[in-house]
């Protein structure tokens, strides 16, 4: 017996930052995409059934279309013999239920905060979930206290949306500890979009999201196909059948002889990318970039210069048409010579050096930690202009930041010395 575990789905969402080119197909390359994508592979694996953990809409104002999504996914799979049960997160405790009393053959699990269980059965093998459902948008009480799960015939796992070892939460704050002591078979959980390394026999953790919508999202994306066999979780294994990939890759561009050349190091590295993909089935529509160039040289800030905007928008086409872009580029270089040697210096230069290798140091170096302090207090400065007031707040590593900053200054500053170019 199969069936498909599927994370955060966040249907009415769509990716961000696409280049033109792409804009017009931003649902297929989402959460929707994805969705559609899980059905066929559902169909094509002959699951079971599919079990959604939570967040299967993004917000109140996508519901006519989550249901249109959400209504002719499941009703294809209960067409083909296939149940469709689900959790609902706190994004949509409103949405899901409805969705729920207007697709009879979606069955929502746990309304009203209450743990109920559900079992399928098939030959040989049975599998019951456990489901609980938020009550309402935030829940600061952890739902597995003193719940007597009184375990049914077979395998018995959780399906629970929550926050994990996070402390005070208003999402359903949970420990790893009370997940053990429930005594069930494993955990599908869902909230974190980062999915955890789940294996057979007992897998417990995050599924992540079905679809990546930013950079922050980079990696496999997708369902999760478990497999019961001989009363035992025999197998467990995510699909990568988000549409849109998102990959973080640092190039190497050390050695280069002129700025010129790291664009043939970006291709070489993408075209690694591309023959990865070897199940076209399983194989991404559009590739997403966060490239970093890495390495030795004094080309880093010249070759960002190198790659146009045209180039971002498009810059490999790969196996079946797909379309690479590049979303971030930023160079993570360092000078030929050592920071040592450019801090003995009495300019400029020097002075940089030296900050550069204070942020070296662990924390509780006092010229480290003050320059990190002074970076705080420069972004939330910044944060608090009512320009940013409609975006996602982001939460910067400052050491990361002010090293970026630090090096490409110290290419510019290299460059204008005559003695160093």
């Amino acid at each position: 017996m199969k069936i498909l575990a599927v994370g955060d789905m966040h249907l009415g969402r769509r990716p961000s930052r696409l280049p033109p080119g792409l804009v017009d197909r931003a649902r297929e390359l989402g959460p929707a995409g994805a969705w559609r994508r899980t059905v066929e592979a559902a169909l094509e694996t002959e699951v079971r059934a599919v079990a959604l953990a939570g967040d299967v809409v993004e917000k109140e104002d996508d519901f006519f279309e989550a249901y249109r999504e959400l209504a002719g996914g499941v009703r294809t799979l209960t067409e083909a013999g296939i149940d469709v049960v689900g959790v609902a997160g706190n994004h949509d405790v409103k949405v899901l239920p409805r969705l729920a009393d207007d697709i009879p053959e979606f069955k929502l699990l746990g309304k009203g905060g209450q743990w109920e269980p559900w079992t399928l059965e098939q030959g040989t093998e049975s599998l019951t979930l456990w489901g609980w459902s938020f009550p309402q948008p935030r829940v600061q009480q952890s739902p597995l206290p003193n719940v007597p799960f009184d375990r049914q015939k077979g395998l018995n796992l959780g399906l629970l949306h929550c926050d994990r070892n996070a402390g005070a939460s208003p999402y359903a704050p949970v420990t790893s500890a009370e997940l053990a002591r429930a005594g069930l078979d494993g955990w599908l959980l869902g909230h974190i979009h980062k999915p955890d390394a789940l294996t057979a026999p007992a897998p417990s953790g995050y599924l992540g999201s079905l679809s990546g919508l930013s950079r922050k999202e980079s990696g496999v994306r997708g369902p999760w196909l478990i497999t019961v066999a001989g009363g035992t979780l025999a197998e467990v294994a995510q699909l990568p059948l988000a549409p849109l990939r998102w990959e973080r890759r640092e190039v190497d561009i050390g050695g280069i002889d002129e700025a010129a050349d790291a664009k043939s190091k970006i291709i070489a590295s993408l075209q690694k990318i591309d023959a990865g993909f070897i199940d076209p089935n399983l194989a991404p529509e559009a590739v997403a970039l966060d490239l970093r160039f890495t390495g030795r040289t004094r080309f880093g800030n010249a070759a960002l210069d190198q790659v146009s905007q045209e180039d971002r928008d498009a810059i490999y086409t790969g196996t079946g048409n797909r379309h690479y872009f590049i979303e971030s580029l930023s160079a993570y270089t360092r000078p030929e010579i050592e920071l040592e040697q450019l801090a003995e210096r009495e300019d400029a230069l020097g002075l940089l050096a030296q900050r550069l290798l204070w942020l070296q140091q662990p924390e509780g170096h006092p010229d480290r930690d003050r320059l990190v302090a002074l970076a705080k207090a420069r972004f939330a400065q910044e944060a608090d202009k009512p320009v940013w007031s409609a975006l996602e707040p982001v939460d910067p590593d400052p050491v990361e930041w002010l090293t970026e900053a630090g090096y490409r200054a110290l290419d510019q500053l290299i460059a204008q010395s005559a003695e160093l170019a």
